[in-house]
C-alpha cells in the first residue's frame, strides 16, 4: 500500500506538473543568473542548492532554472516513456506468444527463437547504436518508447506462448473449436482472459525497468536531450556539480530511486493478488 500512494501520488504530481509550477510561480525554462556565484563557477547562492519560499528545491548550477518545476516535468518524461513502452512491449509480446503457442510447430519454433533473440540482445548497448544514429531533430521520447518497447518484449512473448500452450488443451476451448470458432475467435474470447493475469503482473514488474532503461540512456546523452528535462538527463548533468552542489543530484537521483522502489512493492503485491498461487503460499 505504501508503495501504490507513493507511485499514485508520483503519477498525480507529473500530470499537474503545470498548476503545481503555476502555484510555485516558476516555469521550466526561465534563467535565474541573479541567484548563481559566478565567483565559483555558478554554484547556486545559498544553502541547499539555493532552496527559498520562490524556488522550494533550489536551482540549477550553471543555469538556475527552478528545480523543483524541472523534477516535475522531469518526472513526466520518465514515467511516460516507461508506461509507454511497457504498453508496446506487452502488445508485441502478447501477439506474438498468442501466434506461436496457437501456431503449428514451426511457427512456434521460429517465434519463440525470435524471443530468445531479443532476450539475448544487450539491449542497452543496442539501444545506444540506434539512438546514437538518429538525428537530434526527431522527438527523443518517442524514440525512447520505441527503443525500449522493441528491444524489451521477449519475456512477454515467452510468458503469453507457455500460458497458451496450456490453455489450448482445455476443455472449453476445444469446446469452442467444435462450435465452429476460428483461431482468432479463440485466441481473443478463450485463451487471452486467462493469459491477462501473468502478463498484467509480469508488465507491473516492466515498469521499474524500464524506467531504469530511460534513465540510463538518457544518463548516457542519447536519450533526452536539453533543455527538456528527464530525471537520467538531470543526473547525466549533475555529474559534474556533485561536489559543490550536492542537491542537483539528491533531488533527481533521490525521487528516481524512491519511484523505482515503489513501483517495485507495488507490483510484488499486484503480481501477489492475481496470482492464487503466490496468496496461498503467503
Amino acid at each position: 500500500m505504501a508503495g501504490a500512494v507513493i507511485v499514485l501520488v508520483m503519477v498525480v504530481a507529473a500530470l499537474a506538473a503545470p498548476l503545481l509550477a503555476r502555484w510555485e510561480g516558476q516555469d521550466a525554462t526561465s534563467f535565474h543568473d541573479d541567484l548563481l556565484d559566478s565567483a565559483r563557477g555558478g554554484v547556486p547562492i545559498g544553502r541547499l542548492g539555493g532552496l527559498s519560499g520562490e524556488h522550494w528545491l533550489g536551482v540549477e548550477p550553471g543555469t538556475g532554472r527552478d528545480l523543483f518545476v524541472r523534477t516535475l516535468y522531469g518526472a513526466r518524461i520518465s514515467l511516460g516513456v516507461a508506461v509507454a513502452a511497457t504498453a508496446l512491449e506487452v502488445l508485441i509480446g502478447v501477439s506474438v506468444g498468442l501466434a506461436a503457442g496457437l501456431g503449428g510447430r514451426w511457427a512456434a519454433a521460429l517465434l519463440g527463437r525470435l524471443a530468445d533473440l531479443t532476450l539475448a540482445f544487450p539491449q542497452l548497448v543496442l539501444g545506444v547504436a540506434l539512438l546514437a544514429i538518429v538525428p537530434d531533430s526527431w522527438p527523443r521520447p518517442l524514440l525512447l518508447t520505441f527503443v525500449i518497447g522493441l528491444l524489451q518484449w521477449g519475456g512477454t512473448a515467452r510468458i503469453t506462448q507457455a500460458e497458451t500452450a496450456s490453455l489450448r488443451t482445455r476443455d472449453y476451448v476445444a469446446a469452442a473449436r467444435l462450435a465452429g470458432a476460428g483461431p482468432g475467435r479463440i485466441a481473443r474470447r478463450e485463451i487471452l482472459p486467462g493469459v491477462a493475469v501473468p502478463v498484467l503482473a509480469y508488465a507491473a514488474l516492466l515498469l521499474p525497468q524500464n524506467m531504469i532503461s530511460e534513465a540510463a540512456l538518457s544518463f548516457l546523452g542519447v536519450g533526452v536531450q536539453p533543455p527538456t528535462p528527464s530525471w537520467g538527463q538531470m543526473l547525466s548533468s549533475a555529474t559534474t556539480w556533485f561536489r559543490s552542489d550536492p542537491m542537483y543530484v539528491i533531488v533527481p537521483g533521490g525521487l528516481l530511486f524512491l519511484t523505482l522502489l515503489a513501483f517495485t512493492f507495488a507490483a510484488t503485491s499486484v503480481r501477489r493478488a492475481l496470482d492464487p498461487r503466490q496468496a496461498t503460499l503467503r
